[in-house]
């Protein structure tokens, strides 16, 4: 009797750890904050890419959430003040942190950023989440902050203010540089890089129940990057190979290829359950 009695607690011991491991998954969110105005040729964002094609261009930052606590954006957007928010003509603008509200959550909830890369669209919002922690590419953070600015360095996309905002933070001990490649930065959630959208630009891969999301972010600008396979032109990249090769590896990377998410294309909002204005939810 003991034994079946141990057999029973056993098999029952199994099953509710299964079950909690199949719902400890994090939900994922994009959100939505600013498009621009037109469509424009996808040969701007592919290279080799149609001149007659367009696609509709989209801000975006992503929301991973559990419910132990853990609220984590992935890149920040922007504020409105910026000038190069007005050279680019964005519209339908709604600050980030009035965005994030729609979920249910306040600015002061979000406990870290995963930053994809440092340009203006993605970093200059970081300053809303006062206790957010930071995490960034060690490599990316160098270059953002120190040889961008050289002679012979590329700043293009970079904005000064976020330069110094990155650095205030680091300084209170705000940000963790992460080196290198597949690197688990939070249980469930791994950052990969080679795509060198920026000098070393990371995307995220997320643990959400049984599925592995990929948040690819600039790392694929849109769709049609990866249905045809190839890379930003030069001024997106440092690197076309790698553009390409880190697309194929998420592929192996992502439960399936509708889970790879890039960065700025509206066809997103086709594709996903809209959960509020301007939110989806990936699943």
């Amino acid at each position: 009797m003991k034994t079946i009695t141990f057999a029973l607690l056993a098999v029952f011991t199994s099953c509710m750890c299964a079950f909690a491991q199949k719902n400890t998954g994090y939900e994922v969110y994009a959100l939505k904050y600013a498009k621009l105005e037109h469509p424009t040729p996808i040969s701007q964002w592919v290279f080799n890419g149609p001149d007659k094609d367009s696609v509709g261009i989209i801000f975006l930052f992503w929301l991973i959430k559990d419910n132990k606590g853990k609220n984590i954006l992935v890149d920040a957007g922007c504020l409105k003040d910026l000038q190069e928010v007005k050279d680019f003509g964005l519209v339908q603008y709604t600050r980030p942190d009035s965005i994030l509200l729609q979920t249910g959550l306040k600015a002061t909830d979000i406990t870290d950023i995963i930053l994809t890369h440092p340009h203006w669209d993605h970093i200059d919002g970081i300053g809303l989440f006062p206790n957010a922690h930071i995490w960034i590419q060690k490599e990316d953070y160098n270059y953002f902050v120190g040889s961008a600015w050289q002679k012979d360095g590329n700043h293009g996309g970079f904005a000064k203010r976020d330069v110094i905002q990155l650095v205030d933070m680091n300084a209170s001990g705000r940000v963790t540089m992460v080196d290198g490649d597949d690197k688990e930065i939070i249980p469930g959630i791994k950052v990969f890089t080679g795509s060198r959208h920026t000098y070393n630009s990371q995307y995220v891969q997320v643990q959400s129940g049984d599925d592995k999301i990929i948040i690819a972010s600039d790392n694929i600008w849109v769709y049609y990057n990866l249905e045809k396979m190839l890379p930003a032109p030069p001024y997106g990249t440092f690197d076309a190979q790698g553009y390409v090769a880190a697309m194929k590896r998420m592929k192996t990377l992502a439960s399936k290829i509708d889970f790879i998410i890039p960065g700025h294309d509206e066809q997103i909002f086709t594709k996903f359950p809209k959960v509020a204005n301007d939110i989806i939810r990936i699943r």
